[in-house]
């Protein structure tokens, strides 16, 4: 399959500036999974450019997946207005949705960064359509991810070592009452940026990857 790159997506408020990145794959070869990845805060500076937003979806096209980043709206191209994570997860469900579409044999997954990761955990697992979530340094101080607690999809969380925002023992707590399966990896002295380990933060997201992909199958039943 050959790399193939949009602009754009439509969204709830709009077009939506968006990037898709899929793998080199041999003919016949399928999908690891269709994977749509979220950016940090709006108001903080976060776009689909965000370095460890970028390398973490250049790690999971290493693993076979096709992956979409876009802006929120009102990000860069996109249009719209920032609302406070109500409409940014209309946003993600609407990159599900192009994703579903575009590759309706291969498993969908929800992943992203610090607020990110709240609006795609979330929005990820009330969809049924949904099969494994992935959050890098999830934004607990911030919003409500109880739902994910009981959550029986596969989890996956990557965590900086000296994370200012959220500090590793409220992760590791949190970590500690999800549900199996789930994973969890430290990058040691990464901070929430992961300023100067965005190379390691994206290493050991793949790590975890695909020591699950090894063993479990793919696309949808």
């Amino acid at each position: 399959m050959p790399p193939f790159a949009v602009r754009e997506i439509s969204g709830p408020a709009g077009r939506l500036e968006a990037s898709l990145e899929e793998p080199d794959l041999a003919p016949g070869m399928p999908l690891t999974a269709a994977v749509v990845f979220a950016h940090p805060h709006p108001l903080q500076g976060g776009t689909m450019h965000t370095k460890i937003v970028y390398r973490s979806a250049k790690a999971l096209v290493s693993l076979g997946c096709a992956v979409l980043r876009f802006n929120f709206r009102g990000v860069g191209a996109s249009e719209g207005t920032f609302d406070n994570g109500v409409g940014e997860k209309d946003d993600f469900r609407a990159g599900l949705d192009f994703m579903d579409r575009r590759y309706p044999d291969a498993d969908l997954w929800a992943a992203g960064f610090s607020f990110g990761s709240y609006i795609s955990l979330v929005a990820g697992n009330a969809d049924d359509r949904v099969t494994t979530l992935i959050g890098v340094a999830p934004a607990l101080h911030m919003y409500d991810f109880s739902s994910i607690v009981t959550s029986t999809k596969p989890k996956f969380i990557v965590q900086g070592a000296n994370d200012e925002i959220c500090p590793l023992p409220h992760l590791q707590a949190f970590f500690a009452g999800l549900r199996e399966p789930k994973m969890l990896a430290i990058v040691p002295g990464a901070n929430h940026l992961f300023t100067g380990k965005v190379n390691e933060g994206a290493e050991a997201l793949r790590e975890i990857v695909a020591e699950y992909i090894a063993s479990a199958p793919t696309g949808k039943p």
